[in-house]
């Protein structure tokens, strides 16, 4: 007994020794009242200190699972097991429509699975060895030493004042009148998508936006009963004249358009469009939710201003931003700026559904990027990231004979094939080879886009994005060829 003890992992070995026991009991190798060995026997018999022992018996008789009788040593309490018929549950026939549907259209489960040694240019998060882990350690500690007491406690649904001040800051200096807006802390972009469709009343019930877009904002949309209509892109943003047309026949709820590194495209929306978009969208009384997704990869020339900026004192735009694409994704902290009336009835959808954000995660984000971390971070990110998206950009025009190439700078490209080609059976070909990539056809709102795939490159080696699009490009012309 005791012979099969084994450290697993980075546990402390006093927790680890005190599972053991406990799971020996359990299963029924250790009996009610049986005399355990001495604490000297067993850190003999383990080869480990006898603190540690001493330590494991504390917390076993602290939970009631062993007893000590002063002089005579420790005993195993009272073992109770409940033996009961086992249940089969369908659980299956028990879920929801909603549920199936988010099951029948969750992209993770369907994907092609990566292996091991393959190249893929399916992920767009950003590249982990570049993560700013050092600075992030002294903000976190630096934050724990301050308020660790306040930020390890129960927090507020609408999120950690001090981050939000930082955030308002943040965007006043994008050129947003902040006036008489407000912001709202969420688990990421995701979590303030889904907050908000829940809040907003259903009219019409239809939603428009570009095509293709944003899966993840899609499956919100589908799970929430929206009907979908989207507006074909050009590379300057998505077609006015199209979205002027619709608009005059057709009544929506809202919009949802992300005009920065558009995803799957990689489009950015040029500055007089953006304008238009606004004039427009205001004519018709039409909310815009704007998406800011990887605003801060612009490679060449000066940044523009969102959406929200031409807002002025208006409300009509209401803001989903995040940093998960260029700072943390694992920090999962987003934010929602909108009008002040709204944020406050977001806030208590929050509160009703996740009652907060981790306080932690902002109060530690909100000291990394008051102590001006962020910025050198950026500067470092952009460096490599545009090293990455000319590559591929050069790779894609040397290799691969496709019709469009998109992508204006961010983590990703978009490729646009001849309207023969199947890019999934590209894939499936590519897969055999060890390169995968993400199909465009998952991105359409119409079915349509069986002839494009994204390319995302954050992630591989310099070596590993040219060797992949090369393969990508062979196995076409032989699939074009064939």
């Amino acid at each position: 007994m005791f012979s099969d003890f084994k450290l697993m992992d980075e546990r402390p070995i006093y927790v680890q020794l005190k599972d053991y026991v406990q799971d020996m009991i359990v299963k029924g190798h250790l009996l009610e009242h049986q005399k355990l060995p001495s604490t000297r026997e067993l850190s003999k018999l383990l080869a480990v200190s006898r603190n540690t022992v001493l330590n494991a018996y504390a917390e076993l008789e602290l939970d009631g699972i062993i007893y000590a009788v002063k002089g005579k040593g420790h005993f195993i309490g009272k073992v109770t097991t409940l033996k009961t018929s086992s249940i089969e549950i369908d659980w299956k026939q028990r879920l929801n429509e909603t549920s199936l549907l988010a099951d029948e259209i969750d992209l993770i489960r369907q994907d092609i699975h990566w292996k091991k040694g393959m190249i893929s240019f399916t992920s767009i998060a950003p590249e982990e060895k570049l993560f700013d882990v050092e600075n992030f350690k002294r903000a976190f500690l630096t934050r724990m030493s301050i308020e660790g007491d306040i930020v390890l406690n129960y927090g507020y649904a609408k999120g950690y004042k001090p981050l939000i001040d930082h955030l308002l800051s943040y965007m006043e200096m994008k050129g947003v009148d902040i006036s008489n807006k407000d912001i709202l802390i969420t688990n990421g972009f995701t979590e303030g998508l889904d907050i908000l469709l829940t809040s907003l009343a259903k009219k019409s019930g239809c939603v428009l936006c570009e095509n293709p877009t944003h899966h993840a904002a899609l499956k919100l949309f589908r799970l929430h009963g929206l009907d979908i209509h989207g507006i074909d892109m050009q590379d300057d943003g998505i077609d006015m004249e199209q979205v002027e047309k619709t608009l005059a026949d057709k009544d929506f709820d809202f919009a949802y358009l992300i005009p920065s590194y558009h995803n799957p495209t990689g489009i950015v929306t040029s500055s007089e469009k953006r304008s238009a978009i606004f004039q427009l969208f205001s004519k018709y009384q039409i909310p815009i939710v704007e998406d800011g997704f990887n605003e801060e990869l612009r490679y060449s020339s000066s940044h523009l201003a969102p959406l929200i900026a031409f807002s002025g004192t208006g409300n009509n735009i209401v803001y989903i931003g995040s940093f998960s694409k260029i700072l943390f994704p694992g920090l999962r902290v987003g934010w929602i700026l909108a009008d002040k009336e709204l944020i406050d009835s977001l806030e208590s959808m929050k509160r009703a559904r996740t009652i907060h954000t981790s306080t932690l995660d902002q109060a530690v984000l909100y000291q990394y990027l008051q102590d001006g971390y962020f910025e050198k971070y950026l500067k470092k990110a952009r460096f490599v990231y545009k090293k990455k998206y000319e590559l591929a950009r050069q790779a894609c025009m040397q290799y691969i004979p496709f019709s469009r190439i998109t992508g204006d700078g961010g983590l990703h490209l978009f490729i646009e094939l001849e309207e023969a080609v199947d890019a999934r059976l590209l894939l499936e070909k590519c897969y055999a080879k060890g390169v995968v990539f993400y199909p465009g056809d998952v991105f359409y709102t119409n079915g349509r886009g069986s002839n494009t795939f994204r390319l995302g490159f954050s992630r591989l080696a310099d070596d590993d994005i040219v060797r992949g699009i090369q393969i990508i490009g062979d196995t076409l012309k032989n699939v074009m060829g064939s």
